[in-house]
């Protein structure tokens, strides 16, 4: 239940306390009873001299004053602090209605909304009344007499609806860090430490839900059945394919860069791209796999580790075997014409039947 303080005057001096009623008819019919007043011989102001036209624009503990009619008023007409100067001028209120053009969407509120809650904010001080010594001019118009504000419509929206009704209510697509640089801006103090609030909630959630990125995923094929699979061009990069089952597979312009694919069987599969796209499986680990018979002609083994493994028969023309680690691989009857061996480690590797002879100039460095 919201309570509001009434005075006669500004001298704040017998003065009531009030819960608000339903309609502004019966709140004033209350106010009668207690001041013993006709209802039509005053009207409700606040400190700042704003009209109350709506109960829905008060808040807990505000203070309110009676400007009384002229022929009943126990005090004179100059010394509320409002904006009239007699009685003559007193129905003129400083309550109307405000257009404003932020960033080209128009907004229509009450002078009070813009006072009430934030006295000292940047629109306040734009249209307060001239009493008032924080008084700052507005900005231009444009052509329909709204008043020119070059901020972001989308951020401004919450702040005007705070200001109407004291609550920090968000859509889900509003960034909150957007709303709180708004409100600083305007200088809405009031709402900035429950933006930050919603702003340290909307990181944490992302960093729960944060996309995972190719460095964070890893394909898991160990011990895999994917004989005769098509796999060409597709990116195995770190892929653990341990002990998989290749044999037959396509794996034409392949990207298994670091691909761990220890005593994998890789027997008769065909890594040559007539396209001339290269099979990329630098740094793979192929330790005791078994390649018997495949087509790996200008594949890029840079520093791949193939000890103990079955490269018998294999077609490896041109291919780069730079800093291989072929300790005890059996290399019987393949071909390695114009291949790369330079710094490989051949120790108690097997040539056996070579189709081409290897030159000196292949395996040193």
């Amino acid at each position: 239940m919201i309570r509001v303080c009434i005075f006669r005057d500004k001298t704040e001096k017998d003065g009531i306390v009030l819960c608000l009623e339903d309609s502004m008819d019966s709140f004033k019919l209350q106010i009668s009873s207690q001041f013993d007043l006709s209802e039509k011989s005053f009207k409700l102001f606040l400190l700042n001299g704003c009209e109350v036209t709506d109960l829905r624009s008060l808040r807990d503990e505000d203070k309110i004053y009676l400007s009384l009619d002229c022929n009943e008023a126990s005090i004179k007409c100059d010394e509320l602090e409002v904006s009239q100067q007699s009685c003559s001028t007193r129905d003129r209120t400083v309550s109307d209605w405000i257009r404003l053009n932020v960033g080209g969407k128009l907004f229509m509120t009450s002078r009070s909304t813009l006072l009430v809650k934030e006295p000292l904010s940047m629109l306040a001080r734009m249209f307060a009344d001239d009493n008032n010594v924080y008084l700052m001019n507005p900005s231009a118009k444009d052509e329909t007499g709204a008043y020119l504000i070059d901020r972001s419509p989308e951020y401004f929206e919450p702040i005007l609806n705070y200001l109407r009704h004291g609550q920090v209510i968000l859509d889900k697509n509003i960034n909150p860090q957007g709303v709180l640089e708004e409100a600083i801006f305007y200088g809405i103090d009031s709402m900035i430490p429950q933006l930050n609030q919603l702003v340290e909630q909307s990181k944490s959630r992302h960093d729960n839900n944060q996309s995972l990125t190719r460095m964070d995923v890893y394909a898991c094929l160990s011990r895999c059945n994917l004989s005769g699979a098509n796999l060409s061009h597709c990116c195995l990069e770190r892929a653990d394919l341990s002990h998989a089952n290749l044999e037959g597979a396509h794996l034409l312009g392949v990207k298994a860069l670091c691909a761990n694919m220890e005593g994998a069987i890789l027997k008769g599969c065909n890594m040559e791209d007539p396209a001339g796209s290269r099979a990329v499986m630098e740094g793979v680990n192929l330790k005791g796999a078994n390649l018997e018979g495949s087509n790996m002609a200008g594949v890029n083994l840079r520093v791949a580790t193939l000890k103990n493994a079955n490269l018998q028969n294999c077609d490896l023309r041109a291919a780069v075997l730079a800093g291989a680690d072929l300790e005890c691989c059996d290399l019987s009857g393949s071909d390695l014409h114009e291949a790369n061996l330079r710094g490989a480690n051949l120790k108690d590797a097997a040539f056996e039947l070579m189709l081409t002879p290897l030159h000196m100039s292949q395996t040193i460095r």
